[in-house]
């Protein structure tokens, strides 16, 4: 049974003893390595064709079809076009200029450990035979079977099995069939991320990258006894980790009103320990590793019983304001976070609000931007709502006022303009609830790219008989064109506080 307090992640090292036999032909052993050659998108969702491609393009290179069938490693056709095959360096270089799209990896030494993630924490499976799952593994599907293709016992059974997503594409449909053909282990290959698929208690699944598969498929393919050893989980503590928004985080902007910033904060919402229903897949003594925003909110919202516990005067407004002005830009470590999506790039505002929620922060934030029930109200008059519709939401008769109110007014801890075109002028109000006594607080802008932003006043002073002021913020391009969001901040410091609130600005020269 696993223990319920795990870290949230645990390696599971793979090892494997390569026997005396040569790992590569021997014709080719001195200058041939494994290649990845990834061909990028597909064209076209006939597999067979795009198998066909990458023999036909290796073919070309080494001469003939039949000397390209045994250079071929591997063939990666489901979430991109690419092949891994035995290739010297010189065939390397000629088939790396006969596609523009062409990016080639090079294996050039095979370790005999290697690292891959899972939360099995059972004891270590000693050598044990593996076996590439492939369609030589299959069994028929007798009548009323799933349509998932089973594996064959009298083939797999008493093995750890290596599957790639081409056979299975998901952890769990995988582990059940490996397991219910009697396999004692399974290394499932898959696109990287940080998320962690659960297996059943009794049951060693661990998981690896392409890069991590096509080494270990190709041991397999090189030796007459292939095994691997599952070595203990192991649990690092105190060093820092990599901060990552998940490819499943909802991203901006706000489809329904763009000048409000969304998402708001990023929190932890990956491998979390949670209490689970005893009818749960993968219940365990009470618990369960899950990920998704339902594991991010109710981080939140703990943070926020908590601040309002401490801060039982704060409206609603001033605690989500006290949570994005102090969140953390970068990671805990000080190191960059990147968002995982179609592809990697370094975390934006529609990626993570104001960033990584800091609750010890945003216990103490210094300013606020609060909101009334007038800057609710303002808030539906600037979205075109009617006085009638206003008035049944208020309990009361509200009436707008004769000079339709800017969105962009709206007392957010934010400030997004979906389409500047002219120059423009926007307002924030801010309240201090850090120091009763006087304080000085300065405005330190970081512009997004090819944008003005000035403030007005620039230096905020606050006492006793002060603690709400409000400022001006003029924002204009330099652009001729349009373009797509360019990202900055505003922050409000006085030396013990800082104050952040994004900047998101697209330039809409002429309409879309």
């Amino acid at each position: 049974m696993r223990n319920p307090i795990m870290p949230l992640f645990a390696l599971l090292f793979i090892v494997y003893v390569i026997d005396k036999q040569s790992l590569m032909p021997r014709l080719v052993e001195a200058k041939s390595n494994v290649h990845i050659v990834y061909l990028g998108e597909k064209q076209h969702d006939d597999n067979q064709l795009v198998v066909d491609s990458h023999h036909q393009m290796l073919a070309e290179i080494v001469g003939s079809q039949e000397e390209a069938s045994k250079l071929m490693v591997y063939n990666y056709k489901h979430s991109f076009s690419g092949f891994a095959a035995k290739l010297t360096d010189s065939q390397a270089q000629l088939l790396s200029g006969t596609c523009v799209e062409t990016n080639i990896i090079a294996f050039y030494s095979s370790s005999s450990s290697i690292e891959g993630q899972g939360i099995f924490t059972e004891k270590e499976i000693d050598f044990t035979d593996i076996i590439y799952a492939e369609e030589t593994t299959l069994r028929v599907a007798s009548e009323g079977e799933s349509q998932n293709p089973p594996l064959d016992a009298s083939l797999v059974a008493g093995k750890v099995v290596l599957i790639f997503p081409s056979l299975y594409h998901r952890l769990p449909n995988a582990t059940k069939f490996v397991k219910a053909a009697g396999a004692v282990g399974i290394i499932f290959v898959r696109t990287p991320d940080d998320t962690l698929l659960p297996c059943d208690n009794d049951f060693a699944c661990i998981e690896v990258d392409f890069y991590v598969g096509t080494q270990i498929l190709l041991y397999t393919r090189s030796t007459r006894s292939p095994v691997v050893k599952f070595s203990p989980a192991k649990t690092f503590v105190g060093q820092p980790l990599s901060a990552n928004v998940a490819y499943f985080s909802s991203r901006g902007p706000n489809s329904i009103a763009p000048a409000i910033l969304k998402p708001d904060i990023a929190a932890p919402g990956v491998n979390i320990i949670a209490a689970s229903s005893p009818l749960g897949q993968y219940f365990d003594n009470g618990f369960d590793m899950l990920t998704g925003t339902s594991m991010a909110t109710p981080h939140l919202s703990g943070i926020v019983a908590l601040l309002k516990s401490a801060h039982p005067d704060w409206t609603p407004a001033a605690i989500k304001s006290a949570l994005v002005t102090t969140a953390w830009k970068n990671g805990p470590s000080g190191s960059p976070i990147f968002a995982h999506g179609a592809s990697q790039k370094l975390a934006d505002p529609f990626d993570l609000g104001g960033g990584v929620v800091n609750p010890n922060k945003a216990a103490d934030p210094g300013l606020v931007y609060d909101m009334t029930t007038t800057d609710y109200i303002h808030y539906l008059c600037a979205m075109s709502y009617s006085n009638s519709a206003i008035s049944r939401l208020t309990g009361k008769p509200t009436m707008c006022p004769s000079k339709k109110p800017s969105i962009l007014d709206v007392n957010v801890p934010s400030i997004t303009i979906p389409s500047l075109r002219n120059c423009t002028t926007l307002t924030r109000t801010v309240t201090n609830v850090g120091e009763a006594t006087k304080t000085i607080y300065k405005a330190a802008i970081e512009p997004p790219l090819g944008i003005m932003v000035s403030v007005n006043p620039e230096v905020l002073v606050f006492d006793a008989a002060t603690n709400k002021i409000s400022y001006r913020v003029t924002v204009s391009t330099t652009y001729q064109v349009n373009t797509g969001f360019f990202f900055g901040s505003l922050t409000w410091t006085n030396g013990v506080h800082a104050v952040r609130i994004p900047i998101s600005v697209k330039t809409e020269i002429m309409p879309a």
